[in-house]
């Protein structure tokens, strides 16, 4: 069973060349049951940010600080 949440940047991060901001929201499905995104090193997140926004969350030291989470289901 899998969870759905929204991911929001709180803030415009700009660390490395690269430049996170607050319009660069994501709706993340996770993969295991889980009350969190982050829990897995945020794998998910990594890839739809990738995915959708070419921002490598690794290379821009983010943490689940930088990110307001709703969840969906």
């Amino acid at each position: 069973m899998s969870r759905v949440f929204k991911v929001t940047p709180k803030r415009i991060r700009r660390v490395n060349n690269t430049v996170l901001t607050p319009e660069m929201t994501v709706v993340v499905t996770t993969i295991q049951h889980t009350s969190c995104p982050f829990y897995n090193g945020a794998k998910e997140l990594q890839e739809v940010l990738m995915r959708l926004y070419g921002y490598d969350y690794k290379k821009g030291n983010c943490s689940k600080n930088d990110f307001h989470v709703e969840r969906l289901d």
